[in-house]
């Protein structure tokens, strides 16, 4: 879609076990390295997900930037641009509540129940 793009930043799971040579099965070895030599790709880390705290900020600047109707592209840009330096001011960070014991509970009826005999 971007024949002209310079960079290509791809941020993949790691749980994705896709690597650029999977290009090879798509596109000619031509086409396959053009696009390999234009990508920037970053793993999320393997103990914690970095996409779920990219998913929790777009859900607060959705709730909190784009609640209402933004009239023009170019106010959306200065309303987006004043959010942005309000979050990294206050150094906004995740608060994770919800911890294994939490789990356990909430999806209690996933694990088998147990009864000792008398």
């Amino acid at each position: 879609m971007y024949p002209d793009a310079k960079k290509i930043i791809l941020v993949m799971d790691n749980l994705n076990t896709h690597n650029p040579s999977s290009l090879y099965k798509r596109y000619s070895p031509e086409e396959a390295r053009r696009i390999i030599k234009k990508l920037e790709i970053h793993y999320t880390p393997k103990h914690g997900s970095w996409l779920d705290v990219a998913e929790i900020e777009l859900n607060v600047m959705t709730r909190q930037c784009l609640s209402r109707r933004i009239s023009d592209i170019e106010e959306l840009r200065r309303e987006l641009s004043a959010w942005e330096i309000e979050r990294n001011i206050l150094a906004a960070k995740v608060n994770w509540h919800f911890r294994t014991n939490d789990a356990r509970i909430k999806i209690s009826s996933l694990y088998p129940a147990y009864t000792t005999a008398s």
